[in-house]
């Protein structure tokens, strides 16, 4: 009888667990995405740092475009992007 109820019990859990996955599967990141303006972010469309070491394209925000030299995408900043930008949410790629 012991196996049984806790057959039973897994079954229930598993069922549960699946009926909360499956909705939260279909979510994606851009869901949860707030993007802020480029003036909050003081964004500017060249490098900074004291050799310009620091922009877009070096940054795990960054979403290419087509092209090396073409604007892309960014996780916190709206609009184009400039792979040559910078901006204060600027991390380097590990």
């Amino acid at each position: 009888m012991k196996n049984s109820a806790r057959r039973s019990f897994l079954k229930t859990a598993t069922l549960i667990a699946g009926v909360v996955a499956v909705p939260v599967s279909f979510l994606s990141k851009e869901a949860f995405a707030v993007l802020v303006p480029k003036s909050a972010m003081q964004y500017r469309p060249h490098p900074n740092g004291p050799n310009n070491e620091f922009h877009c394209s070096k940054c795990v925000h960054f979403t290419p475009g087509k092209s090396a030299t073409a604007d892309g995408t960014c996780n916190v900043v709206e609009g184009p992007v400039s792979p040559n930008g910078w901006c204060l949410s600027f991390t380097a790629k590990a």
